[in-house]
């Protein structure tokens, strides 16, 4: 759909007195999702590291950079595709990965799986999902997934993700690098409130053969026995049932238990360093995207390593308090690329002039995050449609008024700085 034929939707529905209950306004859908979001499922999705810092360079840094419409081109037939190691994509979009969100709607990853279905947009898998990948798969038949990869102090549990990824038909694997260590993100430390600790969002490791069989090995070092309060009993009650199997079963076998502690004991690595990569390349022929490059020597060092593709990111501003944004470095790291490989972006973008902007400087595609989590948790799988058709929309809007017929045709010149 169009931004003509999406505009006429809404007017026209409007016209009958139907006004959508998902905003279409970016700071609107955020406000309405955090109403609707419990004060834990709200402080982990929305909040970011430290005083929001980064989070806030995120949007100033989009906001300088300014788009120069021209005149009388004809836009009346507009190409939204790109390509993608060698497949065609009908819009510059990706879903980024985001964990846990079960916080957000019951359905979780399966109903954004449906939505990147429906919508035609790929979806990269997350680590930290609560469907497992294999699930989500199945719900979106032969529509582009690709999955991301926390790299697990477990060589063995990284080959059994990757061996699962490829048998799910995911066609890349992109690895989150600037999450070695859990940022400082007050917002949760207020709340005292990891979700991970109550079995949520670990679905990936829970139906991993390999993780399975790691909870039967001995355990150097036993969790501490918690305290006995009534928030330690509901704490361990969430994990049994969060855990795959019967809760009884789960009860009597600890497996739960065992699972969480094993996922916070080896979720990560961060030791992880440039040698590390070799392994990955030797266990798989899918695509490597490297998520988190922000500086142009690091881009540099990714193509000396055989890396196909990177994601410029920043996290959505959840790791470093006061870093640089993500459109701050977009243009440094296209020069010393010179398309040689994809670069994606995400963090911060809130509309289809961001987008465009992305695109100008050097963007092969983005990545969206919080906006469709938002909408999942205020309309569940059909939410989430709703903010990817506003955003595709605004996009092709912007591209026409700005003069332009394809993607082609965002270059450099299409923006300036202020």
């Amino acid at each position: 759909m169009n931004a003509f034929e999406r505009q006429k939707k809404i007017y026209i529905e409007g016209a009958s007195g139907i006004v959508s209950s998902i905003p279409v306004d970016a700071q609107g859908l955020e406000n309405k999702a955090i109403k609707a979001l419990s004060p834990q499922a709200a402080a982990y999705i929305v909040g970011g590291a430290g005083h929001g810092d980064t989070m806030r360079q995120n949007r100033r840094a989009f906001e300088r950079w300014r788009i120069i419409p021209r005149m009388l081109r004809d836009v009346s037939a507009r190409d939204t595709s790109i390509e993608l190691f060698g497949k065609k994509h009908p819009y510059p979009l990706l879903l980024a990965p985001i964990g846990v969100l079960e916080m957000a709607h019951p359905e979780a990853d399966l109903a954004v799986a449906r939505a990147a279905a429906a919508m035609h947009i790929p979806y990269i898998f997350s680590n930290q999902a609560s469907v497992p990948m294999e699930v989500c798969a199945a719900a979106m038949d032969d529509q582009t997934r690709w999955f991301q990869l926390y790299w697990s102090k477990s060589d063995e549990l990284v080959a059994s993700f990757v061996r699962r990824a490829e048998s799910a038909g995911c066609e890349a694997i992109v690895v989150t690098l600037d999450t070695t260590l859990l940022g400082w993100r007050t917002q949760d430390l207020e709340l005292a409130y990891l979700p991970f600790l109550r079995g949520m969002g670990i679905a990936q490791y829970t139906s991993d053969p390999v993780f399975r069989r790691l909870l039967g090995e001995p355990d150097p070092t036993p969790a501490p026995k918690p305290k006995i309060t009534y928030d330690a009993i509901r704490t361990l009650w969430n994990v049994i049932r969060h855990y795959p199997g019967s809760f009884l079963e789960n009860t009597k076998s600890g497996n739960p238990r065992k699972a969480v502690k094993k996922f916070i004991d080896i979720y990560t690595r961060p030791s992880l360093t440039w040698e590390n990569l070799a392994y990955l390349r030797e266990i798989t022929k899918l695509p490597i995207l490297l998520k988190g490059i922000l500086h142009p020597d690091d881009a540099l060092k990714a193509l000396d390593h055989g890396i196909n593709g990177l994601v410029i990111s920043n996290h959505g501003g959840r790791q470093v308090d006061g870093a640089v944004g993500t459109m701050d470095m977009l243009p440094r790291i296209a020069e010393v690329i010179k398309g040689r490989i994809p670069l994606l972006l995400d963090s911060g973008v809130r509309g289809g002039a961001d987008i465009f902007k992305a695109l100008a400087l050097g963007a092969t595609a983005i990545c969206l995050g919080r906006p469709y989590v938002y909408g999942l948790a205020l309309g569940g799988s059909e939410g989430v449609q709703q903010v990817l058709a506003n955003y595709l929309a605004d996009f092709d809007l912007t591209m026409a008024l700005a003069g332009c017929r394809s993607i082609d045709e965002i270059v450099p010149e299409s923006v300036m700085e202020t």
